[in-house]
């Protein structure tokens, strides 16, 4: 069987990096970006409004003032995150703002809080969604639940090493399915108990009156605030377009506010619309039952086939919090590659595939959320809660970093008064969550979300440090072989095929190449009388999509190329270059070598790996992942290949 084959049935013919129409051919459009990324926050709605009115308890009518806060916290910081995507349109959402506005440990501390939230989106949305269809199902199959949440997220990281719009398409009918019904369902509920709406907002203000009488305004206030908190999970989601702005379609801008909107009328309206079904339904817990399903068949009580009905509305439920959990393969990824571009973690996660997908993330978050769902054995409680507390930790950096902005350019920005309102009053509500979220459930999980992301946090900096010391020795090796003589000389020998050839992998950085070449010439004095340099310019996440980026990158390396090149012909040496780009630097690099390989004959091959002094499987898995996989390629086919250490 042709692996190469099976690989590309699965997932899908390869995809050009330099066509110019690749990124506009994978980008999103307004609707498309609302199902791929706004259902984690419509699904959000599932379990969200469930916590705060179940926090209520006995004092139910306050529900009311609950549903009218959500709906508009849903738009104030919809239209917070408004200000990112039009400062930030290269996306990276919570880390890039914080980054840039806070300094870059804000940043490590927003995008570490991010990469926790994502990998728990996942995990959170596929047990809730197994939830909702396990509640139809007879206790006797309960047993059998981690094994579908297996399945549906091995589903999720299939469709998403596809790509994007692939995922997307296959899962647009059940958020269009979800959307009919719950709009349907929502309408359809308050219309019918319309005569009490009078009632109700009569009987909660009475209540509310004669509670605070009884036990006094602060506790009133107390309560609403508590669950106004613990349905935080609610506004999870929202930050997804920010995040992921580099993904839509052009003008990204403008396409990313209106996906924002399409988010925050549909997210506000559902969730407040079922605070609302709850309180004028007389919704009460039931074991094994979600809140949403209690009340769906209290409305369809008198329906026929209102048991069909009622398995259809799951189902879709189950489905959009599918859905969502697509959303943290989507996001997750790209916060991974952008703290990459910044070396806070492994340059393999900015590494694009054949596909144009960040693989690398996709399988670390997918495996992450299988992983946790493991641990915690599905259990939504705790979940929501680790997954809450680090939402609002990235809501709360983002507006403080906004707020922050807007104070320091209020002479140069149009409308900065109303900007800075709604930044601060934003960040004011995010921090309140964050603050009576952790407080209230710190022994319940709290504690647990906040060991985690110190010690991503922790690993974080160990890694940026370690790129760092490499960088600045790197820049000291460059330095001494730059005082080599390198000019083009009008003399030089001719390319003799037949010949003994030296063929040398070279990166972005010239001292490992030069220290490379020098060291065979030593190792093989007078033997080789060709030379032969070969580099691979990679396609990742920085680059992709912008014309600019990709012509500075080809540019830089000819350049560092024609170095080499240089080089030989002042020492009277015959040399040529290639250069191939993609994403696949050493399926690119490995074709070219057999190539060149048919060509010259009599050549060997020869790259350079840093060496460490206290190398370890952590070094390895940071540095020389090119030159030892390109080894092994050439090693299978007959091809000679030597690696020359460098110490670092």
């Amino acid at each position: 069987m042709d692996i190469a084959k099976v690989k590309r049935w699965l997932f899908g013919a390869p995809r050009d990096p330099l066509n110019p129409h690749a990124h506009s051919h994978i980008a999103l459009i307004a609707f498309f970006a609302w199902i791929g990324l706004g259902a984690d926050g419509l699904s959000s709605s599932c379990y969200g409004p469930e916590e705060a009115f179940i926090a209520l308890g006995v004092h139910a009518h306050i529900a009311l003032y609950l549903a009218v806060a959500t709906a508009l916290t849903v738009f104030i910081i919809s239209i917070a995150y408004n200000q990112v995507i039009e400062l930030f349109p290269g996306g990276g959402g919570g880390y890039r703002v914080a980054t840039v506005l806070l300094g870059p440990y804000a940043g490590l501390v927003s995008g570490s809080a991010l990469i926790v939230d994502y990998m728990l989106t996942i995990a959170i949305s596929i047990a809730s969604g197994c939830d909702a269809l396990f509640s139809l199902m007879p206790h006797a199959y309960l047993p059998y639940k981690f094994s579908v949440e297996v399945f549906c997220t091995s589903l999720l990281i299939f469709l998403n090493m596809r790509g994007m719009k692939e995922s997307i398409r296959f899962l647009m009918p059940i958020f269009l399915g979800f959307m009919i019904t719950h709009i349907f369902l929502i309408v359809y509920g308050v219309g019918v108990r319309g005569n009490f709406v009078t009632v109700v907002v009569q009987d909660t203000l009475k209540e509310t009156y004669d509670l605070s009488q009884q036990v006094g305004w602060v506790f009133v206030i107390s309560l609403f605030l508590r669950a106004y908190s613990l349905g935080g999970g609610t506004y999870t989601g929202i930050e997804a377009v920010s995040n992921n702005v580099n993904r839509l379609a052009s003008p990204r801008i403008r396409t990313g506010k209106w996906t924002t909107l399409y988010m925050a009328v549909s997210l506000s309206f559902t969730a407040a619309g079922i605070i609302l079904l709850y309180l004028l339904w007389g919704a009460k817990p039931e074991l094994g039952q979600t809140l949403n399903a209690v009340v769906f068949k209290n409305i369809m009580a008198d329906w026929p086939y209102r048991d069909f009905f009622l398995m259809l509305i799951l189902v879709l439920e189950a489905g959009l919090l599918f859905v969502a959990a697509n959303t943290g393969f989507l996001g997750g990824p790209a916060v991974l590659a952008s703290m990459a571009l910044d070396a806070w973690v492994p340059n393999r996660f900015k590494h694009l595939s054949s596909r144009l997908v960040t693989q690398n993330g996709v399988l670390v978050f997918g495996i992450a959320a299988l992983l946790i769902l493991w641990w915690t054995h599905g259990s939504v409680s705790l979940l929501i809660v680790l997954y809450s507390t680090n939402v609002f930790l990235t809501f709360s950096l983002s507006l403080l970093g906004l707020t922050k902005h807007w104070l320091k350019n209020y002479k140069k920005v149009s409308h900065w008064a109303t900007r800075l309102s709604i930044s601060a009053f934003g960040f004011l509500i995010t921090t309140g969550i964050l603050g009576v979220t952790v407080s209230s459930k710190f022994k319940a999980g709290g504690w647990l979300t906040m060991v985690v992301t110190g010690t991503v946090i922790a690993l974080c900096l160990l890694i940026h440090m370690h790129y760092r010391r490499t960088k600045k020795k790197l820049k000291l090796i460059d330095a001494v072989f730059a005082t080599i003589p390198v000019q083009d000389s009008r003399y030089y020998p001719k390319l003799d095929p037949t010949q003994a050839t030296a063929v040398f992998f070279v990166g972005k950085n010239k001292g490992p190449g030069m220290h490379t070449l020098l060291w065979a010439q030593r190792m093989f004095p007078e033997h080789f009388k060709n030379f032969i340099f070969l580099s691979a310019g990679e396609v990742d996440v920085e680059n992709f999509g912008v014309h600019t980026s990709l012509v500075k990158m080809q540019q830089e390396v000819e350049d560092t190329l024609q170095y080499f090149i240089d080089f030989c012909h002042y020492h009277h040496l015959a040399a040529k270059a290639y250069s191939v780009y993609g994403t696949d630097p050493v399926s690119l690099l490995d074709n070219l070598a057999e190539k060149i390989n048919t060509e010259f004959p009599n050549c060997i091959f020869f790259a350079s790996k840093l060496v460490f002094e206290n190398d370890s499987w952590v070094t390895r898995l940071l540095h020389n992942e090119t030159p030892n996989a390109l080894q092994r390629k050439l090693h299978l086919k007959g091809i000679q290949m030597v690696i020359l250490p460098m110490r670092i």
